[in-house]
């Protein structure tokens, strides 16, 4: 693999001790990190070396819970009256649009998606798929998008009963056994189910049981909306968190997103088990469905991350995101600025830890050389007292002039050069209108 020389740098470390280098350097060596040094290190003997000019260089940024299935969809508006409420949401547009998606879909949502995260910055995604008619093999043309682009991934498929009794089991099975053989770091996998309400007994328990076998983690939506609650209450018996914990899903490699109607014994729970929490906190607002008891979880010592479910890429912009939205909830001004912070630059890197083996998330010898270098021009002084400052009101809007992913440049001056980007955003374009014509006709 190639080496290469960063300098001239303004490093963000994700450090507590030494959070920020004013003016630093770092070598990169068969996709690691090799050194980080304040100022010039001797100039080693490496392919290519790289003056930064003064801007501000991050660990690649990490999305905890995305749905890139859901490119395809920008633009598109549901027939009729706006969709009212979260089932109309899912009944209406997204259960609609994945049913319609076909194998090139999958490719090309996931290409054209990466690419938009690569753009921002984004270098590892965590994913939950679904494509009821093209289960078989859609993470395969998922993790060949990946390959493709140079990112790192997470993948699962959405096990539910709503178009047939456990559908996405054996796709989960057959990719996550396909990636302990290949002991690939790139890609990895978790197994994937949807949400309770669309879970049944039989299926919650073949899930359940195929996971621990394989010693997967798993991915869950839950508490996303009312409705989840309430059809578990009445069909099961039994409260959304419990459920999972009955069935052997929750546990400290397992992820689950949303958690909005999560009470505060089921997120007691949430800590006994070990298992990690994602709040998505622009696409919540979008769908008009409140906010993640964000605080309350972290004061419980919960592993709290931050997604962004199928929205975009723009890691920073959802931490601001997130500042906001629990600031308005709570009416305290006086609240969630370090706790967004700190989901952004630590919590999102320790997350992937639990399935990836090479760390991420930090510009430290060892770690994988996933870099965002961002045009950030500092109108305060910038230092380690104030970056989360920075973070959260300056790099939302910063453009990112070079990602390097695993320690390879995938894009600079704004050019991802090892692909076909006019043909794939040509194809794309394509497949979306005959996929919103698809969507239609199920109207």
């Amino acid at each position: 693999m190639s080496s290469l020389y960063l300098h001239n740098a303004t490093l963000v470390t994700g450090d507590t001790e030494r959070p920020l280098i004013a003016k630093g350097s770092i070598l990169v060596r068969d996709g690691l990190i090799a050194v980080v040094a304040s100022g010039e290190s001797d100039h080693p003997q490496v392919d290519r070396s790289i003056d930064c000019g003064g801007a501000l260089v991050v660990p690649g940024w990490i999305n905890a819970h995305h749905h890139l299935y859901s490119t395809l969809a920008r633009g598109y508006a549901v027939p009729g009256p706006s969709p009212k409420g979260f089932m109309d949401i899912l009944e209406r547009l997204w259960w609609k649009l994945d049913r319609a998606l076909t194998a090139e879909d999958v490719y090309v949502s996931t290409i054209v998606g990466l690419m938009d995260a690569v753009r921002a910055g984004c270098t590892t995604v965590i994913d939950h798929h679904a494509s009821p008619g093209c289960v078989d093999g859609s993470l395969d043309v998922m993790a060949q998008a990946f390959r493709d682009i140079g990112l790192s991934g997470c993948l699962c498929y959405e096990t539910s009963d709503r178009n047939r009794e456990g559908e996405g089991i054996e796709e989960n099975i057959r990719f996550l056994e396909a990636c302990r053989k290949s002991d690939d770091d790139q890609i990895t996998g978790l197994f994937g189910l949807h949400a309770s309400m669309t879970l049944g007994e039989k299926t919650l328990a073949r899930a359940a049981e195929a996971g621990q076998a394989l010693g997967a983690g798993f991915h869950v939506h839950i508490a996303e909306g009312e409705a989840d609650g309430e059809v578990t209450r009445e069909r099961y018996g039994k409260e959304l968190f419990s459920r999972f914990v009955e069935a052997g899903i929750a546990g400290p490699t397992s992820l689950f997103a949303h958690g909005i109607h999560l009470t505060a014994r089921e997120l007691d729970q949430m800590k006994e088990t070990g298992s990690m929490l994602v709040t998505n906190p622009e696409s919540n607002q979008n769908n008009g469905l409140g906010h993640t008891p964000l605080l309350e979880a972290l004061e419980r010592g919960i592993l709290c991350g931050l997604g962004t479910d199928g929205m975009c890429c723009a890691m920073p912009a959802q931490a601001r995101a997130a500042y906001l939205i629990q600031r308005a909830a709570r009416r305290d001004s006086s609240v969630a600025f370090m706790e967004a912070a700190t989901l952004l630059t630590r919590n999102n890197p320790a997350i992937a830890r639990r399935w990836f083996k090479t760390p991420r998330g930090k510009l430290a010898p060892g770690y994988q050389a996933d870099l965002a270098i961002h045009t950030y021009r500092p109108i305060t002084p910038l230092t380690g007292d104030t970056l989360a400052g920075h973070l959260l009101f300056g790099l939302p809007y910063a453009p990112v002039k070079m990602t390097i992913a695993r320690g390879r440049v995938v894009m600079e001056d704004g050019m991802i050069s090892h692909v076909d980007e006019e043909q794939l955003l040509a194809k794309s374009r394509e497949c979306a209108g005959a996929l919103w014509k698809r969507v239609d006709a199920m109207s």
